[in-house]
């Protein structure tokens, strides 16, 4: 009796083995099958990069150039904050994420390229530091809502108009400004660009450039200095009727 339930139980687990086998075999087939079946227009290969603003903007120019319905496919890291802001980023433009694959290594994305929303809402943003770290968040915020679909106004005022001189590098504070050289090509190397190739970034993406005119003469920055020709140079009631239109609000010191 003992012996026959040992073989009862042991075929039993040999059946749940082989079940479970052809289980993830036949999930394995099938979503080969289903990527097989997608037809990929462009592709971009972003892997290195963990800054999602910089890699959907490489995403965005891919697209603006390709028609409504044709796919086009991501390669990342793989990085769940990307897959996150990626997905954001699909349900606020109107693409449409129509598989993603997900490796040990690497993250596929295959978008849809959906209709063009009209822009919606505005969002006003202030900025004061110039420092290399103080600068990330709010250029990020920026980005990242331009390239969901926001209109963006950048006021810059006190030390941070020195950020739109021709020439400007950020630097760390205090002591460890010493080091500003490894901070920046570290934070390059994963997408974190300088400063003024995010402002060029923005404005590309439609975004409208304010420059304080007393901060500028107390801080020694000419309008001839000026990394753009048409940075509108006001001060704060110009920016203040930007602010009771917008939606959004961001202000830094």
């Amino acid at each position: 009796m003992g012996e026959n339930m040992f073989k009862i139980i042991k075929y039993i687990i040999i059946g749940i083995t082989l079940l479970s086998m052809v289980t993830k075999t036949s999930e394995l087939q099938a979503g080969e099958l289903l990527l097989s079946k997608i037809s990929v227009n462009e592709s971009i290969d972003m892997m290195g990069k963990k800054i999602t603003t910089y890699i959907l903007y490489e995403a965005a120019k891919k697209l603006a150039n390709m028609k409504e319905g044709e796919i086009l496919e991501i390669t990342t890291d793989n990085f769940e904050p990307i897959e996150s802001d990626i997905r954001a980023w699909c349900r606020m433009t109107g693409h449409n994420l129509v598989e993603f694959q997900k490796e040990s290594d690497y993250q596929k994305y295959y978008i849809k390229k959906g209709k063009p929303k009209e822009r919606e809402d505005t969002l006003a943003l202030v900025i004061s530091n110039p420092g290399l770290e103080a600068l990330l968040s709010p250029l990020g915020f920026a980005i990242g809502a331009a390239l969901g679909g926001t209109e963006i106004y950048i006021y810059l005022q006190e030390p941070a108009v020195k950020v739109l001189k021709k020439g400007f590098k950020e630097k760390l504070h205090g002591i460890n400004r010493f080091f500003s050289s490894f901070a920046r090509k570290g934070l390059a190397e994963i997408g974190h660009i300088p400063p003024q190739d995010k402002l060029k970034q923005l404005r590309d993406l439609g975004a409208h450039l304010y420059i304080c005119g007393p901060s500028m003469e107390h801080f020694g920055v000419r309008k001839s200095e000026l990394i753009f020709d048409d940075v509108i140079v006001a001060e704060y009631l110009t920016f203040m009727e930007i602010m009771k239109k917008a939606d959004i609000h961001i202000f830094l010191q």
